[in-house]
Parts: structure tokens; sequence; C-alpha cells
């Protein structure tokens, strides 16, 4: 097995998003951005454009009427929404599976998928914006893709030894890499110049507060929550999957009540519907 600093070392290696989602990020703690320059850069890729366009008309946004560029997918559903569609598209296609490989991809993006609803519904209650939340969601898990992509025979060891013991995957990562998928996925968040709020909640989505804490009403505690709603409604995820921990402290950030709660999964379960067949075209 690899020393933990060597796993984190790799990620370094790794190729650099594409620039204009390189360029999108940045806008995330920007004021002054100009959209239509951003949408004409969008444009020049053909691919990306297309499965943007593809998402930006499926039922989850719910438009009336089809829209069929970039500019018009702006001044309808708004520039957030279509930098984090771009920035979903980039980054579903920057990890193909291995052939003969026996890591789950279509589970794993089902995750990542049920992750970034349930955030986006969780957001709006903290007031974090809805879509940074989808997209830390969408991304919270990529130090896995890492792991498994880098290093396919040891994952294999990881999901046998995840099974035997009955336990979540960063448990098992840590017994057998001495690190795990939140610290390469932070590392990686860093690598590609994400937000800092972005490379926080990536790093910290597997953070457990004493229940005596309070959880700050931020990114971070709203991707807490959303990974570990997306795994207890089982949200396409393998079978026996198993839900994290969910410190206490999490949990009253949101201050919910039971009917509340109900909502929010029934709005989760609903977006998960839409989205996965929409990202996954």
């Amino acid at each position: 097995m690899k020393r933990p600093e060597d796993i984190i070392r790799s990620v370094r290696d790794l190729p650099s998003l594409p620039g204009i989602v390189a360029e999108l990020l940045a806008t995330m703690e920007q004021e002054d951005i100009d959209t239509h320059a951003l949408a004409a850069r969008i444009t020049q890729d053909q691919a990306l454009t297309a499965k943007t366009l593809r998402l930006a008309n499926s039922s989850f946004y719910g438009l009336q009427s089809k829209v069929t560029s970039i500019a018009q997918a702006v001044s309808v559903l708004g520039f957030h929404a279509i930098r984090t569609l771009v920035t979903a598209c980039s980054v579903t296609a920057s990890f193909a599976p291995r052939p003969g490989g026996q890591f789950d991809f279509p589970a794993f993006w089902r995750h990542a998928i049920a992750s970034a609803v349930c955030a986006r519904v969780l957001a709006r209650h903290l007031r974090v914006n809805v879509e940074t939340a989808f997209t830390a969601g969408l991304l919270h898990d990529l130090g896995t893709l890492v792991l498994v992509t880098r290093l396919p025979d040891e994952y294999t060891q990881v999901v046998a030894w995840q099974r035997e013991h009955d336990c979540t995957a960063a448990t098992a990562e840590q017994a057998l890499f001495g690190t795990d998928h939140a610290a390469v996925g932070a590392a990686l968040a860093a690598h590609w110049k994400f937000p800092q709020q972005i490379q926080a909640a990536v790093a910290g989505h597997h953070t457990v507060l004493p229940d005596d804490d309070l959880a700050p009403a931020d990114l971070t505690t709203v991707v807490q929550a959303a990974n570990v709603l997306a795994h207890a409604l089982d949200l396409g995820g393998p079978e026996n999957d198993q839900a994290p921990p969910l410190s206490l402290a999490v949990w009253r950030a949101f201050a919910l009540d039971e009917a509340a709660w109900d909502g929010v999964f029934s709005e989760a379960e609903q977006l998960y519907r839409e989205m996965c067949g929409a990202l996954a075209s």
C-alpha cells in the first residue's frame, strides 16, 4: 500500500479541469462577472454545450419552453445555475471507469447526484446559496474517484474490507490507506482551485462534531447533512449501503420540526428522480 502522503501528493499529477470550468469556479467568489463573455466561452466547447442544454431543458428545471443556446439558458435560469451545470458536466467526464474494473461507477454518480439535490434542498434552511450547495454536494466524494482510478487494485481491497467489517467506506480507507477520500478530495479541490468554501466542505463532510457543539450555518454543515440524508433515504447507493454518522450538532443547526423534515425528504426524493436521468443521459 502507498503511504498516505504519497496518495495525497499524487493528486498533483492529475490533469487540470478545462479552462472554462476553472474560470466559472473562480467566479463563485467574484462580484463583477461578465456573464456574456463566459457564456460565449462555454459555447466554444460543443460537447459541453450540448450536455448543459440537455440538463437545462430537463424536468428538473421545469422550463415552459425549450432553451436552445447557452446565452438563452443564462437569461432564463440565471448564471449561477448554468455555472453549476457546466461544472457538473465537466467533472463527470473527468474520471472514466477502467475496463474490467469492479468499482460501481453508476452507483457512485447516483449517490453524488442524490447528495447534490439534498444539499440544494437543505441549503435554503441555512441561507446558503443553493447552486453552490448543489455543486459541493455533487463533488464531495471526488477523493473516491482519485483512489479508484489511481489505485484500482488496492481499492478492491477497501471494498472487501468494508463488506467484511460492515463499515463506511471512509473507515475502510483509513484502515488500509491511512487516509480517506475526504482528505484526498480536499487535495484535489485545492489542485483544481475550487473556492475555499467548497474545499472546506469536501474536506469536512465526514467530520463528526461533539453533540454539545453548535454547527455553523455554512456550506460544510449543509454537505455533511446532505451526504447522510442521501444515504439514509437510500437514494441511488449500492445495496447494504451504510449511512455515516451525523452529529446532533449538525441536526440541530437546521432547527426543523418533523413536518419540515418530511417535506425535505419528499422534495429531495422528487428532485433526485428528475436529476438522475438528466445527468446520466
